[in-house]
């Protein structure tokens, strides 16, 4: 009998897919371009399974029933385009590749485009979940080639976590890169709530002077309202594990945070789209700000930096600080939906926004409550152009606004960088202004480069330029954007 699908990487995302695909009655062929690995595979987590090795690519492709399925799960980048290119030889028109790695979703457009000249249909799946979601049920995010979907749905939708309907959090998300540019955005908005929670907790530790067991109860009680997710949950262990020698183990931790660039990705599409992503854009900062340790180190003993206790009652600041950090969640997830909403525009992918919420419902790291929440707003209206025009999350951002004011200004004055936090208010602020200042920047872009600008007792689209000195003559650039 042979294979119903083949995995390519055995690192532990793809040990643990291929487990959590032979768990659900598939039949799995494991390969790894050093055979060691393979074997240690076979002999040890695999050991008394229905999982078979492969020690060549050519053998993976012999064991593996027809349309043959293969999903790499390696390194993004030259890797990919590496075991592409060594496996078309050895397979038939109609057999499948999957990448299931954290791709920059042009890659994949530019693959689907070259395989189908040859007649291989390839998907890019965005997974997310981590080790414990790949073991048991991560959310997958498919797009690609549209022909291959009814032969990968079956296995992606059984081993994919489920919702408390039994729904699977898998769904097809779009032609060509659109599942990949989904799993982008699910990480920017990932970047987005870690720097939100952990703006939330330095306020809380630093400002109101708290210990880490009454900041571990308060994410605990957090989690029983609309924080509930899965990094308020993991937050909550985080700040009540002790190290061997009683204290926190989270102190010891050096404050320089990584990246992989997903979060970065995020940022720059939103600027190519000219979608205001400003949240997600200060989390990807603020981590680059925390890369300059030395720096900061310096500057602290430099300007004589220190932080002032935030005065009050302890406990009405902690429910105001509950409230901003909910207002300011559901900012990052507007912002992610209007950034996918433009991209789906702009590459024709029709993306059906309830269906994204449903499979970041469960199995992916930015699972939470109110994904149900967002589910429903577009299923109410598919159009929806800003989330918070959803008569549930309006009311949230509108009875949140004067506890997110007060935070944000006492974060100021005491000195509290929570550049997240206050940007999310900010955005929220020129979102919900009908008249910005744009105007007089437009008048400046004229006056220096005859940019030309519109008037607002004129039809759109009628450009004028003043002569602003008598001096620069009438002549207009003909590039209004600039």
């Amino acid at each position: 009998m042979k294979g119903d699908i083949g995995v390519i990487g055995l690192a532990v995302m793809g040990q643990n897919l291929i487990l959590n695909m032979n768990d659900h009655g598939y039949k799995v062929v494991a390969h790894n371009r050093t055979a060691e690995k393979v074997d240690e595979f076979l002999q040890g987590p695999a050991k008394g399974t229905n999982i078979v090795g492969a020690y060549s690519l050519q053998e993976l492709v012999d064991k593996l029933e027809s349309p043959r399925k293969i999903m790499l799960m390696v390194r993004a980048g030259d890797v990919v385009d590496s075991f592409i290119d060594k496996l078309v030889p050895l397979l038939d028109k109609g057999d499948i590749i999957i990448d299931g790695g954290n791709t920059n979703f042009p890659d994949t457009n530019r693959r689907v485009a070259a395989l189908k000249e040859k007649g291989i249909h390839f998907i890019g799946s965005g997974v997310s979940g981590g080790e414990e979601g790949a073991r048991f049920g991560p959310s997958i995010m498919p797009g690609g080639s549209p022909e291959a979907w009814p032969f990968v749905k079956p296995i992606f939708q059984a081993i994919s976590a489920k919702t408390e309907n039994n729904e699977p959090c898998c769904d097809w998300v779009g032609n060509d890169g659109a599942g990949h540019f989904v799993k982008m955005v699910h990480n920017g908005i990932e970047y987005g709530d870690m720097q939100l929670i952990t703006e939330a907790y330095q306020f809380m530790k630093d400002g109101l002077g708290m210990t880490h067991d009454e900041m571990q109860s308060v994410f605990i009680e957090w989690n029983k309202t609309e924080l509930n997710s899965y990094l308020v949950e993991i937050t909550s262990d985080i700040l009540g594990y002790k190290d061997t020698d009683g204290e926190p183990l989270v102190e010891k931790i050096l404050d320089t945070a990584g990246q992989k660039g997903t979060g970065k990705w995020t940022g720059i599409n939103a600027l190519d789209m000219g979608i205001p992503l400003t949240l997600i854009t200060e989390s990807v900062f603020a981590r680059c700000l925390s890369s300059l340790k030395d720096q900061r180190v310096e500057a602290e003993e430099l300007f004589g930096k220190k932080e002032s206790i935030v005065e009050g009652d302890k406990q009405v600041w902690i429910e105001a600080l509950r409230q901003a950090l909910l207002a300011s969640k559901i900012i990052s997830y507007a912002q992610g939906f209007m950034l996918m909403r433009e991209a789906s525009n702009e590459n024709g992918w029709d993306l059906n926004y309830g269906n994204v919420a449903l499979m970041w419902r469960g199995g992916c790291i930015i699972r939470s409550a109110f994904l149900s929440n967002i589910r429903d707003a577009y299923d109410i209206d598919p159009e929806l152009s800003f989330l918070g025009s959803d008569s549930y999350f309006k009311g949230i951002l509108e009875n949140s606004m004067s506890a997110w004011r007060k935070v944000a200004a006492k974060s100021m004055e005491v000195g509290i960088p929570m550049p997240s936090m206050t940007s999310a208010l900010t955005f929220l602020d020129g979102y919900t202004t009908a008249r910005l200042p744009a105007n007089l920047l437009q008048a400046q872009r004229d006056y220096f480069g005859a940019h030309t600008y519109e008037r607002v007792d004129k039809p759109k689209g009628e450009f004028f330029h003043t002569n602003w000195t008598g001096k620069g003559g009438d002549v207009s650039s003909t590039t209004y954007n600039s």
